[in-house]
This record gives C-alpha cells, structure tokens and sequence, in this order.
C-alpha cells in the first residue's frame, strides 16, 4: 500500500475568495476524487486548527494499493485541473510517499 500525504499553506486570497473559502474549495475537489481513480483506496482532507506559525492550512491524507495507482490519480485529468487551480491558491506545498 502506498501512502501520499500532502500539506498546502493557502494564499490570504486568490479568486475573489478568502482562505477559508478556497480550502473547503480545495477539500472538495480532493473527496471528488474519490472513485475516479482505480486503485485510490481512501482519501481524506483535513483542516488545521492549532494556527501555529509552522502549521499548514489544509492536509490530504490518501491511499493507493500500487505505486502505479498513484501514478494514474496524478495524471488524471481530474487531479491536472486540481494542481492548475492550486497554482494560484497555494504558496507551500510538502509531500511525503511512502510504502507500507
């Protein structure tokens, strides 16, 4: 099984929207997701609430049975239009895989 997790800080605003608008934005696009992809076993998106200086805004934590799998959801023409939106809503983005 394969484990991809993301952490996004979000732009104050881009869009016309606030922050806070274009992470639950942002959330749903990611659950949309979700059945899209053969081999995308979970997904779930989280919101950070501690507001520390070194937090995130938003966290992504999903599973593929394959490496393969996660190869196919990041060229999805799904996930493509995701990462173009995101060019102007985030300012940082990390990732972790890794295989368990």
């Amino acid at each position: 099984m394969i484990k991809h997790i993301v952490f996004w800080r979000l732009n104050e605003s881009a869009y016309g929207n606030d922050k806070q608008t274009n992470a639950q934005i942002l959330k749903d696009k990611l659950l949309a997701m979700n059945g899209k992809v053969e081999g995308l076993l979970n997904v779930e998106v989280g919101f950070d609430f501690s507001n520390e200086k070194d937090s995130s805004d938003v966290v992504l934590y999903s599973e593929f049975e394959s490496k393969e799998a996660l190869h196919q959801y990041q060229i999805h023409p799904d996930h493509e239009d995701l990462k173009k939106w995101l060019s102007e809503v985030r300012y940082e983005r990390r990732v972790v895989d890794y295989e368990v």
